[in-house]
This record gives C-alpha cells, sequence and structure tokens, in this order.
C-alpha cells in the first residue's frame, strides 16, 4: 500500500500554498486598483508603475535566496517570519501617503512575500510521498494561474466598494488563517549560523543589483523611449555587467546560492525555458486585458475584475482534476495541450472591434481557464525529473524565479509592443484618410453635421472640431487593431512553448533518467 502522508503534513502543506497563494495574488491585485491608488498616495501615472515594479524587484530577487537562508535559520523560522512581516508590511502598504513610503513598502512586503512561493513548493516536494505529490503540485500550481487571474477581480471589487487600502488590508485574513496552521505543523530545527561564512555573497551582491537594474529597465523601458534614453543605457549597461558576473559567479564558485547549473539538466533546462514563456503569457495577458478594458472601453476597476473573473474562477473547478489527469495522460501531451488551448483563446481575440468588450471576452476567457488550469502542475512535474529531493529546495527557487522574471519581461515586452503597433496602424490608416478622401470628406461632413445639430453654431468650429473627432476615431482603431495584434504575438510565444515541451524526456519527478 503506498504512503500516505499524515493530516500534519498535509496541514503544514495547506498553510505554505495559502502564503504562496497570497504572494503571487499582490503581484496582479493592485492593477485594476492603480488610478485609485496613485490618486490616494499624490502621484501620477508615470510614477505609478512603481507600485507593481518595487515588489516585483522585491520578490525576483528574495525567491532564489530562500534555499540558502532556511538552511542558516532554519525552514521554519524562514517561513514563518517572512509570513509575519509579509503582513505587517501589507498594513504598511494600506497607510502609505506617499510615493516612496508605498515604495519602500512594496519592495519589503515583495521580499517577504518571495519566500512564501518557493517554501510552499519544498514543502510539497519534500513532505508528501510520492502518490500524494502530484495532488499536492496541482494545488501549488493553483497559486501561480489562479492567483493572477483573480487578483485584479479581488482588487477592483475591493477598491470600488470600500477603497484602495483594502487591496491590502485583505491579506490579513489568509494570514490569520495561515500562521497559526503553520506554527503547530512545522518542525523546530536549530540555526546553523556557520553557514554564513560559506555564504555565495559576491553571486548575492551582483544578483540583487543585476535583477534590480533589469526589473527597472523593463518597467521604465517604454515610457522613456528604450535605448534613446541615456537613464535606460546606464541601466542597461549596469544590468549587463553585473548579471554577466552573477552567471561566471554562480557556475565557477562550489556552493552557489542560485543553482545555474541545473539548467544543463535536459528536463529542468527545457521546463525551465517552457515556464519561463508561460510565465510571459500568462502574467502579459493580466497586463494587456485590463489595459484594454481601461484604455479603450473606459471600465472602472470592478468591471476590469469581474471580466477577470471568467478566467480565475472556472480554474478551481478544473483544478483538482489535474492529478487524476496526470495518471492517465503522458504530462508532456497534457502541458502541450493544455498550452494549445491557451493559444487558441488568445487567437480568439485578434479580431476586436470597437464594440469587444467584458461579455465578448467571456468565451475566450473561459477557454484560456481551461488551457491555464491544465498547463502548470505537469510542467512542473516534468521539470523536476532529475532533481533529488535534497536538491528541490534551490531548484525550486531557480524555476519560480524565472517564470515571475519571464512575466516581467512579458509585460514590458508587450507594453512596447502595443505602442509601437499602434503607430504601425496609426500611419497605414492615416494614409488612406486625407483630405481628398472621399470616405473621409463623408465621415468629416456627417461628423460636422452632428456637432451642429448639437449646438455649434460656427460651421469653421464644427469642421474643426470634426477633424478632431475623426483623428480621435482613427487613434481609437489604431489601438483597438494593436491589442488584437498583441494577442496574436501571446498565441506564437504559446505555441513555441508547446513545441519545446514535447522534447522532453518522460519520467517522474526526483529520478535521475533525464539528466
Amino acid at each position: 500500500m503506498p504512503e500516505r502522508a499524515s493530516l500534519r503534513t498535509w496541514i503544514a502543506v495547506f498553510g505554505g500554498i495559502l502564503g504562496a497563494l497570497m504572494a503571487v495574488l499582490d503581484i496582479q491585485i493592485t492593477n485594476s486598483s492603480l488610478p485609485d491608488i496613485e490618486g490616494g498616495i499624490g502621484t501620477g501615472s508615470e510614477n505609478g508603475t512603481w507600485i507593481s515594479t518595487s515588489y516585483l524587484i522585491g520578490e525576483i530577487i528574495m525567491i532564489p535566496l530562500t534555499a540558502y537562508l532556511s538552511q542558516v535559520f532554519s525552514f521554519r523560522r524562514v517561513l514563518i517570519t517572512n509570513a509575519s512581516l509579509f503582513l505587517v508590511f501589507s498594513v504598511g502598504c494600506a497607510f502609505a501617503t506617499n510615493l516612496t513610503e508605498m515604495i519602500i513598502m512594496r519592495a519589503l512586503q515583495g521580499f517577504t512575500g518571495g519566500v512564501m512561493i518557493p517554501m510552499a513548493f519544498t514543502l510539497v516536494l519534500t513532505r508528501l510521498p510520492p502518490a500524494q505529490r502530484p495532488t499536492g503540485i496541482a494545488l501549488f500550481a493553483m497559486t501561480a494561474t489562479f492567483g493572477p487571474a483573480i487578483g485584479p477581480t479581488i482588487g477592483g471589487y475591493l477598491t470600488d466598494n470600500f477603497g484602495w487600502p483594502y487591496v491590502f488590508f485583505v491579506n490579513l485574513l489568509p494570514g490569520a488563517v495561515m500562521l497559526p496552521l503553520l506554527f503547530a505543523t512545522l518542525d523546530r530545527a536549530p540555526m546553523r549560523l556557520s553557514l554564513l561564512r560559506e555564504g555565495d555573497w559576491f553571486g548575492i551582491g551582483t544578483m540583487a543589483v543585476g535583477l534590480a537594474a533589469f526589473q527597472t529597465l523593463l518597467d521604465e523601458g517604454n515610457q522613456n523611449g528604450w535605448f534613446g534614453s541615456p537613464y535606460i543605457v546606464k541601466l542597461a549597461i549596469v544590468a549587463a555587467v553585473f548579471l554577466g558576473a552573477f552567471v561566471v559567479i554562480e557556475l565557477v564558485v562550489q556552493r552557489p546560492v542560485v543553482p545555474l547549473r541545473f539548467l544543463g539538466r535536459r528536463n529542468f533546462g527545457l521546463g525551465t525555458l517552457v515556464n519561463v514563456l508561460v510565465g510571459f503569457a500568462l502574467f502579459g495577458s493580466v497586463y494587456v486585458l485590463p489595459t484594454y478594458l481601461g484604455e479603450v472601453q473606459g471600465y472602472d476597476a470592478e468591471q476590469i475584475g469581474l471580466t477577470l473573473a471568467w478566467v480565475g474562477l472556472p480554474q478551481l473547478l478544473i483544478i483538482p482534476f489535474v492529478p487524476w489527469l496526470v495518471k492517465i495522460i503522458d504530462a508532456r501531451w497534457l502541458v502541450t495541450i493544455g498550452l494549445i488551448i491557451f493559444a487558441i483563446s488568445c487567437l480568439m481575440n485578434t479580431h476586436m472591434s470597437l464594440d469587444y468588450s467584458g461579455p465578448q471576452f467571456q468565451m475566450s476567457n473561459l477557454v484560456r481557464a481551461v488551457g491555464q488550469a491544465i498547463v502548470l502542475s505537469p510542467l512542473t512535474g516534468i521539470a523536476m525529473i532529475g532533481i533529488s529531493r535534497e536538491e528541490s529546495a534551490a531548484a525550486s527557487g531557480l524555476f519560480n524565479m524565472l517564470r515571475s522574471l519571464g512575466g516581467a519581461v512579458g509585460t514590458a515586452v508587450l507594453a512596447t509592443f502595443i505602442t509601437r503597433r499602434e503607430q504601425f496602424h496609426s500611419n497605414i490608416v492615416g494614409q488612406s484618410v486625407t483630405a481628398y478622401s472621399s470616405a473621409a470628406q463623408a465621415e468629416i461632413a456627417q461628423l460636422q453635421q452632428h456637432l451642429q445639430a448639437s449646438g455649434v453654431i460656427d460651421p469653421a468650429l464644427a469642421h474643426e472640431s470634426a477633424l478632431v473627432a475623426l483623428g480621435r476615431i482613427i487613434k481609437q482603431q489604431s489601438l483597438i487593431m494593436a491589442y488584437s495584434d498583441t494577442f496574436g504575438l501571446l498565441a506564437g510565444m504559446l505555441l513555441i512553448a508547446a513545441t519545446v515541451t514535447l522534447l522532453t524526456r518522460k519520467g517522474t519527478p526526483g529520478s535521475v533518467a533525464a539528466r
């Protein structure tokens, strides 16, 4: 009879997964609430992006350090301490009165939240027996797919009904459940402070500076004209130098803080590449859809959240069946099918028009929910083939960090892509809409008549206003076409990921066949 985990073990796993869900949720929970938060702390939209950026920088830096910190201070101390501090800094965000305070609190919230993601995964891989591990991995995968999808829904509802501070206060409820569970079930262990002398401090330092510069470059690049800006060029140089040094250090030192050598193992390397592409599409789509609804359709925070709920909530019904699917379908084919379904949902949004709003996204969002729900759990299992139990904590940090980094790159790339494609379509449409175009003349005449009928008596003023209105229509249509192209790009990335998945080898997590 296969070994079964005790109730105490399952409680510990559930507590860890609840923490990971909160950490992932807080990446996206501010997306639909940014205008309200920016107004509340007295800053503009050009600076408001730092509300998300500072959190991501802290989280991405901290995720790969977790394995080392848990060896030094013990798994229990690190997880409980950071979970408690995460709640403290969440409250600090709610009480922030200016941008500086918000950035500091969000960065600290990201640092502490970044610990909870890989530690939840480590609990699943090290505490659950092999027979029950797929169930645990499915629960963990839910945090990575369900969290980003439902985050804007929760954030939008809380902002419109209670005010933006409740976007951060909401962490207190699951936190009040999580901490007692972890206190009661995690085993105590002595600290090993002697390991501090053996720490990969040069690796940690170069990684922290390099990732901070790279993340800032990604978020500020489009706004500053990318490499036409001296500021962006300096950031790129800093990121290249420090990340380059980091890679060299991690490949040379005996005990690297981030085990980059694991990427040389076939399944972990290919699985991590797919994971990066999934992060690109997962976080990118959560950025594109709310931005489109707000910018083109004028949706408020709650309306955006309700539209995204069609991606998040159905996953709760699908994910419980994923462990059963893994038993009857090769995990590689299951991931491939999920990625193709996800890609199809994006292709469904490549022919949008001015009338394309929340109701028109319902079907594609449902399709996307199915695809997302069946991807990450078996993908994680595929990547962990060739990773031993002792290596799982370090591998978890690298795997999760790169998915978050893929999401950050995806968001930056898509923001730039939308800007460039909007300019492209605007130029194309503008070339056909000229003063000598009969269609343009007819449209201007119709707009002028409408304005005069609405009370604009001066014909010259009405004509000028009609030209301005036509320009707005061209810009709006160009923007819609740009968003349609963006969904096509996301579909392409997912199809590449599906192809890479088929190059992995079959096996079970922990085996060495795929090295």
